[in-house]
């Protein structure tokens, strides 16, 4: 990945693209629904084993 396709950490992991075009908080929002998707799969997998 070269140019305006590199992932920016001072812009929260997003690209300059991302961030010029508006799409910033859309995949902010869809990050956020996928980590908390995750954790909960994670948490009820941890209870069913140890159950």
């Amino acid at each position: 990945m070269t140019g305006p396709n590199r992932y920016h950490e001072s812009l929260g992991n997003l690209t300059p693209a991302d961030v010029y075009f508006g799409r910033a908080e859309q995949i902010l929002k869809q990050r956020e629904e996928i980590k908390r998707k995750t954790m909960l799969a994670r948490r009820l997998r941890h209870e069913t084993e140890t159950a």
